[in-house]
């Protein structure tokens, strides 16, 4: 109910910003929409451009733009979910088949690009210097990110700081750019363009934290993805991270060697030994941090339906573990 109450606050404009995006996927090439119809409505949350809608009228926003910039970061999002599925070789998301998986590696690729494109196109129609800044270089830093990622792939020696600039590249990067430019957009002055800049930012790690728990604790019904699935592919997050630097060498190795072959074969002894060290406690407890820091810019924006749904989102970042 916490999250309905969230989307009920800008419901006349997130449709608005639905019909907009569908409207702006139109392409002379058939499987150019194909392909992109079927990302865009997988059934993700729009959260990055929910972030929009709420940032820049919790700012005192009260034109049109901000649907358009809102749709802006939804093809951004979707861009890079096309590319890191190819990347990852994943044939899951969110409950279905990726289209890379349907439809093969090279037509995602370049659905991906025909989505920066016409992001970038969109992004021109605002007519605001200083947001093309934020987006043009976020954009720049998710893809930093992802090759940051690629390049520790199987390597059980990255370091938690590491980490923790791996996921802000990658994941928290486009939530700070959504609020961020929503602050822009109203013409929010320096202190709340930088409150509403650093909430994204730390709401974005919160989100990206979970996300690392539920690989270890969630399921494939709730999530859109098996547990294990970071594992599998080889990836060190924050859990193993802590599990590693708080066990025994031999449960140490057991993890490491899980880390350099990939797959899924020691998942049950890793699932123990993950448990038991209280790492996912402890990457909890870094999500709640940073949630509980994103709540706290908050604290000088008036009052407002929009910033009551800011607060709200930061509750139900870390509420999706039981």
């Amino acid at each position: 109910m916490t999250t309905q109450r969230i989307y009920d606050t800008v419901a006349e404009d997130f449709s608005r910003v639905n019909d907009l995006i569908i409207q702006r996927l139109s392409s002379d090439v058939p499987l150019v929409e194909k392909i992109a119809h079927y990302i865009i409505e997988s059934g993700g949350k729009r959260l990055r451009p929910l972030l929009v809608l709420l940032s820049s009228q919790a700012a005192g926003y009260s034109g049109s733009n901000h649907l358009k910039l809102a749709a802006v970061i939804e093809f951004l999002h979707t861009a890079t979910l096309l590319h890191d599925d190819v990347v990852d070789t994943s044939d899951m998301r969110r409950g279905r088949s990726t289209a890379n998986a349907r439809w093969g590696n090279a037509p995602s690729v370049l659905v991906g690009d025909f989505l920066y494109a016409r992001a970038f196109e969109m992004m021109v129609e605002l007519e605001s210097l200083a947001i093309m800044n934020v987006l043009s270089h976020a954009t720049a830093v998710i893809a930093e990110g992802e090759v940051m990622q690629l390049m520790n792939v199987k390597n059980p020696d990255l370091t938690e700081d590491d980490y923790m600039t791996v996921i802000h590249n990658k994941t928290a990067m486009l939530f700070e750019a959504a609020s961020h430019t929503g602050a822009l957009l109203a013409g929010a002055d320096d202190a709340q363009e930088q409150m509403l800049r650093d909430y994204g930012k730390h709401l974005g790690l919160a989100f990206q934290l979970v996300d690392d728990v539920l690989d270890y604790r969630g399921d494939a019904d709730t999530m859109g993805k098996n547990v294990g699935d970071d594992l599998a592919e080889g990836k060190t997050t924050l859990p193993l991270i802590h599990a590693m630097a708080n066990s025994g060498d031999d449960e140490r190795q057991v993890i490491r060697q899980a880390i350099r072959k990939g797959g899924l074969d020691d998942l049950t002894r890793i699932l123990e030994i993950v448990d038991r060290s209280g790492a996912l406690d402890y990457t909890m407890a870094r999500a709640r941090a940073e949630a509980t820091r994103a709540a706290e810019c908050l604290a000088d924006l008036p009052a407002s339906d929009h910033k009551r749904a800011l607060t709200l989102l930061t509750e139900v970042a870390v509420a999706r573990v039981s």
